[in-house]
């Protein structure tokens, strides 16, 4: 299986960090650490940038992160019309990533501060597609 069961639009069918979307599958937001430095990557890497090994494991996010920032999106791009509006945010986690990518949109919007506590979960699409978002911790 590929990665064309990620998001709203697919643009990819093949990727070497495909173990992702197994891992979403059974609800965890996973991330690559790399054996040797110990560096975490979001979206997932199989090659550390830092030093080019391929020894990388899964690991998962942590239980929650800080928002950073977030903005609301009126006007979708195409794929995405339909879905406004819609909140996108980056959050920090405790590995020292930032992730970015939707709010639940059942938080209302006067909830929503920078600081406030999130955790990434998984997200069931239509057509049986998936991807995450956050939601309040």
């Amino acid at each position: 299986m590929g990665f064309e069961r990620f998001g709203t639009v697919s643009f990819t069918t093949e990727t070497k960090a495909a173990d992702f979307i197994n891992y979403l599958e059974k609800g965890q937001v996973s991330a690559t650490r790399c054996k040797k430095c110990g560096r975490v990557y979001f979206p997932p890497r199989v090659q550390c940038a830092d030093d080019l090994t391929t020894e990388v494991e899964w690991t998962s996010l942590s239980e929650s992160g800080t928002l950073l920032t977030f903005t609301q999106v009126n006007y979708g791009p195409s794929g995405f019309e339909n879905d406004t509006p819609y909140t996108l945010a980056v959050v920090e986690f405790d590995e020292g990533i930032r992730v970015f990518g939707r709010l639940d949109k059942t938080i209302p919007s006067g909830d929503i501060k920078v600081g406030m506590k999130l955790r990434a979960e998984r997200l069931n699409l239509a057509e049986g597609k998936i991807s995450y978002q956050f939601v309040k911790a």
